[in-house]
């Protein structure tokens, strides 16, 4: 990675599994999740976007750009009738630096939680 990278970011598989919940609906899990550790951040857990129940995704209007990672683009969780606005976001053509994560969903609501294990 290039020198402006160096500690600032932190990309590796992780090695249990992650389930992701909206409110109490199981919306997907994975044995093949990335953490991002980055300076400055919460640690992030990327998931691959199929493990994702599709029909629970909706393309927002938000995009963002990250320095380090690339373009930003933005999706509404809704399960159960319910909208969780911009919950999550992927890099669509990440930097080659960030490659890995492309294909991957990320996650930031107070109603969206990822767990190492099933709820029961």
């Amino acid at each position: 990675m290039p020198a402006y990278f160096d500690g600032r970011i932190e990309l590796q598989a992780h090695p249990t599994p992650v389930y992701a919940y909206a409110g109490n609906q199981a919306i997907g899990h994975s044995d093949k999740a990335l953490r991002l550790r980055e300076r400055g951040y919460a640690d992030r857990f990327y998931l691959p976007w199929h493990a994702i129940a599709s029909d629970c995704l909706q393309r927002s209007d938000r995009q963002t750009h990250c320095p380090y990672k690339g373009e930003t683009r933005y999706y509404h969780v809704v399960v159960d009738g319910v909208r969780y606005d911009n919950a999550g976001w992927v890099y669509p053509e990440p930097r080659a630096e960030m490659a890995a994560i492309a294909g991957h969903i990320a996650f930031d609501h107070p109603q969206i939680t990822l767990a190492d294990a099933p709820r029961v």
